[in-house]
């Protein structure tokens, strides 16, 4: 049984880190590329449903395992005209059939899920062939100094944030499943480095 503070502090912490002023442009950037059919993995406090151009997009299904992260979804501002579903699921073993999505947009979702490897392969089967996905995800710094903290502060960073990695690797995970058309990378200005190494781009599924 989940603990309060993974009901009740947990869900407000993850809402305000993933909702703060230098992640909101990182998402701006990146959501109004989205089109046709779309899943969202770990659509959490739905703070991407915003974005989304309803003129492209012919339907977004979002999919969280936490019931209140999907409340505040639920309740989030959205665009005129944008149809939501959201889903009690998991990244990493989804129900949905093979090819079912043209795009997948994953942000700030994979350092928590329980088999990274795994949410990408899934990812990779319910988008059809050409299919996109977009990302946004922190991960694992390419500067030694950082990276040795991270891996020294990643079980209690884990423990704090719901099970969040700060070692895991973003690029080559994708790149294992998809074929990556546009990779940017950077450390968030203001974030502390150790949390704050980002890679974001679009990949297809070929």
């Amino acid at each position: 049984m989940a603990s309060f503070y993974q009901r009740h502090i947990l869900p407000r912490l993850i809402k305000c880190a993933c909702g703060c002023e230098m992640v909101e442009q990182k998402r701006a950037a990146i959501i109004p590329g989205a089109s046709g059919r779309v899943l969202e993995l770990g659509i959490g406090g739905g703070l991407n449903m915003k974005f989304y151009d309803p003129a492209r997009v012919s339907g977004l299904t979002g999919i969280d395992p936490s019931p209140e992260l999907r409340a505040y979804a639920q309740a989030a501002p959205r665009a005129a005209g944008l149809a939501v579903e959201i889903l009690d699921a998991s990244a990493d073993a989804m129900p949905f059939a093979h090819a079912s999505f043209d795009t997948v947009v994953t942000t700030f979702t994979l350092c928590s899920v329980p088999d990274a490897p795994r949410a990408l392969a899934e990812a990779r089967r319910v988008l059809r062939p050409g299919g996109q996905l977009l990302f946004c995800e922190h991960g694992s710094a390419p500067d030694a100094g950082v990276a040795v903290w991270q891996r020294r502060l990643e079980p209690l960073w884990k423990r704090a944030f719901g099970g969040c990695h700060l070692t895991r690797p973003v690029g080559s995970n994708i790149a294992a499943q998809f074929t990556i058309e546009q990779l940017e990378s950077g450390y968030m200005p203001k974030a502390p480095r150790l949390a704050g190494w980002v890679e974001w781009g679009r990949a297809v599924a070929v």
